[in-house]
């Protein structure tokens, strides 16, 4: 099927007559359209090293209703397909995870599910105020380079984790370094890392400049038919479902542990406790990750992969918040979009919302028919295979500030990468990046005021 073009779908989106139902159909039709099969397939793979892992050290350690939750963010993610065109990515929110695995007996599933909602609401009510679009605009570029540069560093040293150590995702710990040999071990990862770097290279250049010369030409004519074709090998793909194969090797046994048929669909119950928890606990440190890295530092991803396909903050925070106002209600984990993922899927191939709806179909499909006894096959999937493909995310995530040009810029930037690296939160990393850019903009108006004053008081008769 033929590519999109761009600008078509630019228009298509900001027709400002009323939609009739052969337009919204031609949208959803330009919106769900491959680019490649493969390449969309491939790139459909490129978001899971940082679900998985989120979703299974839940469902062990919290009863996660492990089909509820590929059920609804299945339909999330052919949601959104059909509404941004782009492979848009549907995450499980780390903060709250983060703080459910390791808080104990006194964070559990309502708890997690208050937090969503009420991460949820205030989303919903910023984005349908404006105010998340007031925020975008005044958010400096340096800043937003920063938060992704942070977080895909972030992803990676979390990948190298799971590659180098056995993890244990129920209680969220490193265990012993991983054996070189065996069905989990460091050659497996390492021959891995090296099929997608022989695949999939560092990337894609978006600004590659043509020569003159015919023979230059004839040369990158040669070099784009092999590039071509590299990439339509779904490396990725392949990488998964060899872990796939490998966990039915590894346990044989785990057959037996598969129930067909959905999970049961059940309404959380919630209680005064819950909430106050769950917003004390899990919404006020997941909040600041949700707007800076799941709407700014994805709105700002999105228009530099996706030339002519401008979202608005609005728009993706009220997405945001209508998932988690609708899904948590039934036991789905809290979700947002994520800068991470939206690169790690673009990284492999994924161009149009194709990529997502696949997605989004495949865990459906795996809701209704296997349920939560999925967790059984997940179990032994080899962590590290999963290391790899969040590795590849993280670096192409982090390689997004490669456009920071001035040295001010670059220091702005590293300023708000550096704080969370060491164990701080994003928003104390977003506070610093913005109060040293407005130091460095106040100086230089300064020294601009003092030279126009030296200039004034020697041109003065």
């Amino acid at each position: 099927m033929e590519s999109q073009n761009p600008q078509t779908s630019e228009n298509l989106d900001s027709n400002p007559t009323s939609p009739s139902p052969a337009n919204l159909v031609h949208k959803v039709k330009s919106n769900l359209v491959f680019q490649s099969k493969w390449a969309e397939l491939n790139g459909a793979m490129g978001d899971l090293g940082t679900y998985i892992p989120i979703v299974l050290a839940l469902t062990l350690a919290k009863d996660l209703n492990l089909g509820t939750t590929l059920i609804f963010t299945g339909v999330y993610n052919m949601v959104t397909g059909v509404i941004y065109g782009v492979p848009m990515p549907v995450q499980p929110m780390k903060s709250i995870a983060a703080v459910a695995i390791s808080d104990g007996l006194d964070f559990n599933i309502s708890e997690i599910m208050a937090a969503g909602i009420c991460t949820g609401a205030i989303l919903l009510v910023l984005g349908a105020t404006g105010l998340m679009q007031l925020v975008y605009k005044l958010i400096p570029l340096s800043v937003v380079r920063g938060i992704q540069l942070s977080q895909g560093l972030a992803f990676a040293m979390t990948a190298v984790k799971y590659i180098r150590k056995v993890q244990d995702f129920s209680k969220s710990k490193s265990k012993e370094h991983r054996h070189w040999v065996g069905l989990d071990g460091l050659i497996l990862a390492m021959v891995c890392a090296c099929i997608i770097i022989v695949i999939n290279g560092a990337g894609e250049e978006r600004n590659e400049r043509e020569t003159g010369n015919v023979d230059d030409e004839e040369r990158n004519m040669r070099s784009k038919r092999i590039k071509k074709t590299m990439a339509n090998i779904p490396s990725a793909f392949i990488v998964f479902l060899l872990g796939v194969v490998l966990a039915f090797i590894r346990k044989p046994a785990v057959v037996k542990d598969i129930k067909f048929g959905p999970s049961p669909m059940e309404i959380v119950q919630f209680t005064s406790h819950a909430w106050k928890q769950g917003f004390i606990k899990g919404t006020i440190p997941q909040l600041p990750l949700s707007i800076l890295n799941s709407v700014i530092a994805v709105c700002k991803l999105s228009s530099d992969l996706f030339p002519g396909k401008e979202f608005s903050a609005t728009s993706v925070s009220i997405t945001v918040g209508l998932m988690n106002l609708v899904g948590s209600w039934f036991g789905a984990m809290p979700c947002c979009h994520g800068a991470g993922g939206l690169a790690g899927q673009y990284k492999f191939g994924g161009r149009s919302g194709g990529c997502v709806a696949i997605l989004g179909a495949a865990k459906m499909a795996l809701g209704l028919v296997l349920g939560t006894s999925l967790v059984r096959i997940l179990d032994w999937f080899p962590v590290g295979i999963l290391g790899v493909l969040l590795l590849f995310a993280g670096l192409e995530l982090a390689m997004t500030c490669r456009d920071m040009n001035s040295k001010g810029e670059c220091f702005v930037m590293l300023i708000c990468t550096a704080v969370p690296l060491v164990g701080s939160s994003a928003a104390l990393g977003f506070v610093c990046g913005m109060v040293v850019h407005v130091l460095l903009k106040l100086r230089n108006y300064s020294s601009r005021d003092q030279s126009a004053c030296t200039v004034f008081i020697n041109g003065t008769p």
